[in-house]
């Protein structure tokens, strides 16, 4: 073994991050182009909305809520020590609104769409049904990719309003019972202190994380290999990766708002 072999080891695995973050940049690209050219599929679309949107609406709401709950509760121990109780209301809605919101509801549905994306196009491969779409003159990544991208960037911003508007209320109803806050007076804090820019920039990282959500489970779906094993691991990898994507992203897109 030379000296040299560690740092071969090294560049063949940056080489290889690099060509797989090439690959699906130029699959994302190829994907974003056949939006803007015809034919277009409505109804593969809108079934894609209700899939991505309206049915993972439940799994949301449920997490937030509570998260929301449990914040408040949080925030006022941590508060009671500086005799900042007060704070309660205005840091559940901006906690919410700019952060817990879109990464919670950006992180079920990756668990929940991503998974499914990818076991469902990665099972047509398997099956051949995609070979079959090219024989019959329909471009895959337009009948396939192009929908569930769209799809996923308008529905997951829809579903982090919601989010939020659950969390908060969560938040609410455990100030009102278990904290002793006054209804009037926690609503009034909540309206004061959260601003429209709070709003504006989770829903900005919510239409991000359903794009990534989307681009993983298409991804590693159109690239599943053969057979059951090859299907479960691309459905692992999809989740994985918008997982860790969702979370680089709040980051890169946190640096961004602050900035601005």
């Amino acid at each position: 073994m030379t000296l040299t072999y560690p740092f071969a080891v090294l560049g063949r695995q940056v080489l290889g991050f690099l060509a797989a973050v090439g690959r699906i940049a130029i699959f994302a690209l190829t994907g974003i182009s056949h939006l803007f050219r015809p034919p277009f599929y409505p109804k593969e679309f809108l079934t894609a909305l209700l899939q991505i949107g309206y049915f993972s609406l439940p799994v949301v709401g449920m997490t937030t809520l509570f998260t929301g709950g449990a914040l408040a509760l949080q925030i006022y121990a941590g508060g009671a020590r500086f005799s900042a109780e007060s704070v309660v209301p205005s840091i559940v809605a901006i906690g919410m609104a700019r952060e817990l919101g879109p990464v919670l509801g950006g992180l079920m549905v990756a668990a929940r769409v991503a998974s499914s994306i990818a076991a469902e196009i990665g099972t047509m491969k398997v099956t051949e049904q995609i070979d079959a779409l090219t024989t019959l003159s329909t471009e895959p990544m337009k009948y396939l990719v192009a929908p569930r991208l769209l799809a996923a960037t308008l529905a997951v911003p829809l579903l982090v309003a919601i989010g939020d508007s659950i969390g908060i209320m969560g938040g609410y109803l455990v100030g009102v019972t278990r904290l002793d806050f006054n209804p009037a007076t926690y609503l009034k804090n909540t309206r004061e202190f959260l601003e429209f820019w709070d709003v504006a920039s989770g829903l900005w990282k919510g239409a991000a994380f359903g794009f990534i959500v989307a681009l993983c489970g298409c991804y590693f779906g159109m690239n599943s290999a053969r057979g059951a094993q090859g299907v479960g691991r691309a459905t692992k990898t999809a989740v994985v990766t918008a997982s860790v994507l969702i979370l680089a992203a709040n980051y890169v897109l946190t640096e961004v708002f602050f900035s601005a």
